[in-house]
């Protein structure tokens, strides 16, 4: 039997998937990773522990499968966390910053006059903020100053995870990444599809040592996995995880929308093969170039959302698990007038606030537990209903129906609430692993096949079922309280 290998690296584990011929996942293995918060607003991942993890689950998958034929690897990653690495060995020579963490947030106040006279926002399709790597990558390089000097001579690499792992992965040979990736950096124009001479000026990035840019089904050379597999295969297919998903959930249509649940959530909206400015909450994508040819979306970026659920578990101490979570926050009718805003690492899309904090607002004698867990499945869908209204008033083009994946989708408390309060119909894809579906199917299409037929049968839907003054009291609630947060920020 033949088969396709897709690795999924996200913001809290490493996956190795085989697919079938049919597209069918027929085996899985994962690892964990720790999550460093080494100060307040930093966060931070070991990157030769997911070099290490890479290898084990591709290593563990292969040994369950010795009879198949592995054709080829693809990969999906989590966006804009980036990594610094030796040119002559690929080692990483310091811990890799995350898209959670907020230490440039100094770099974009200073940068903020001279971005927009670069025009950087048209340039990209982003906001300056420190959501993407280019100020945290300033940050990191002024508080090491050898380190950048080994930056600025190309003996030390920049690259987002993707990058990074096939550097690793091709020992050296190819030191390349995706479009998508590249677009995430805020050193890439969306437009001319190349890295940005005036943005790579302003940052201070060396534009002549920065990763070639592929199209996402393209070729980026061969791997042995560090021996893990008996003989090379090529790595085809390579994506950001939210791109991905987009199009593992087919939604190739200008108007077709989708929703991940993971750590943070990433709406977006497919608009077609022409980009459109930033005009408020929503950014500016490349969804994917397959064979040439761009598609772009507009995205509303939620940093704290099943993250949310994992605080309230590992650092309150209030559940034991996430179901019980769940049973807790289903046991009472409604939140108690308690909201919980999640800004632990800020607030991005409508309110982009790096500088907001989290806080638990409402609270009074009657309120218990389920309450606050209630809140917390709550803070979630009504972010989520917030991104949707964003999209619909930015793109012109209100969103008629959601498509949904990631683990949280299994929450059916917090699915149907999402669809309530968003107002729109939920489709949950059956399947729980689409960024890495979304990636074999951009490897494979660079390969000369057929994506995967569509079954009708692979979702479960979830309809509003709220009534509107319900709906508009919970969101009013919830807006109130967002901006007892907002109004709580430091000035500096």
């Amino acid at each position: 039997m033949s088969a396709w290998l897709a690795i999924d690296q996200s913001t809290s584990a490493t996956k190795a998937l085989l697919f079938d011929a049919a597209y069918t996942p027929i085996d899985r293995a994962a690892r964990d990773h720790r999550q460093l918060h080494p100060a307040p607003g930093r966060a931070e991942h070991d990157a030769e522990e997911i070099w290490n993890n890479t290898l084990e689950v591709i290593r563990e998958v292969a040994a369950r499968n010795p009879e198949t034929a592995i054709q080829g690897l693809a990969l999906t990653n989590q966006r804009e966390t980036f990594v610094l690495f030796e040119r002559e060995t690929g080692t990483p020579v310091a811990p890799a910053v995350t898209w959670q963490c907020r230490r440039g947030i100094d770099v974009c106040s200073e940068l903020a006059e001279p971005a927009r006279d670069a025009g950087m926002e048209e340039r990209t399709g982003l906001r300056l903020d420190t959501y993407f790597p280019a100020p945290k990558l300033v940050q990191v390089m002024r508080e090491n100053p050898a380190l950048a000097g080994r930056v600025q001579r190309g003996e030390v690499l920049f690259g987002t995870i993707d990058t990074y792992l096939i550097y690793r992965l091709t020992e050296g040979r190819v030191f390349a990444t995706d479009a998508t990736n590249a677009s995430r950096t805020l050193l890439y124009n969306i437009r001319d599809r190349a890295w940005d001479p005036t943005l790579c000026t302003l940052f201070g990035i060396p534009i002549e040592h920065l990763a070639a840019v592929r199209d996402c089904s393209a070729a980026f050379g061969e791997t042995r996995a560090g021996g893990a597999l008996d003989a090379p295969i090529p790595i085809r297919g390579v994506m950001g995880d939210s791109q991905a998903s987009l199009l593992g959930h087919s939604c190739t249509s200008a108007g077709a929308c989708k929703v991940t649940f993971g750590t943070g959530s990433s709406l977006m909206l497919n608009i077609g093969d022409q980009p459109m400015p930033p005009a408020g909450g929503a950014v500016t994508s490349l969804a994917w170039i397959l064979d040439g040819r761009p598609a772009y979306a507009l995205e509303a970026l939620i940093n704290y959302s099943a993250a949310t659920l994992n605080w309230l578990r590992d650092q309150l101490g209030i559940a034991r698990d996430i179901d019980e979570l769940e049973r807790m926050a289903a046991r009472v009718e409604d939140n108690g007038g308690v909201y919980l805003v999640p800004a632990f690492a800020g607030l991005s899309a409508p309110h982009w606030a790096p500088r907001a904090r989290a806080a638990i607002v409402g609270l009074s004698a009657h309120s218990e537990r389920a309450h606050i867990a209630r809140a917390a499945v709550e803070s979630i869908a009504l972010q989520i209903a917030d991104a949707v209204e964003i999209l619909g008033h930015e793109s012109g083009v209100p969103v008629a129906a959601l498509h949904a994946d990631g683990g949280p989708t299994r929450n059916r408390l917090l699915m149907q609430l999402t669809a309530s309060l968003a107002g729109v119909p939920l489709r949950v894809n059956r399947v729980p692993d689409i960024s890495p579906l979304g990636a074999l199917i951009a490897g494979r299409s660079g390969a000369g096949e057929a994506p995967p037929a569509q079954d009708p049968d692979a979702f479960e839907s979830y309809t509003p079922d709220l009534p509107a003054g319900q709906v508009r009291t919970i969101r009013e609630g919830w807006n109130r309280a967002v901006q007892q947060v907002l109004a709580g920020i430091p000035k500096a």
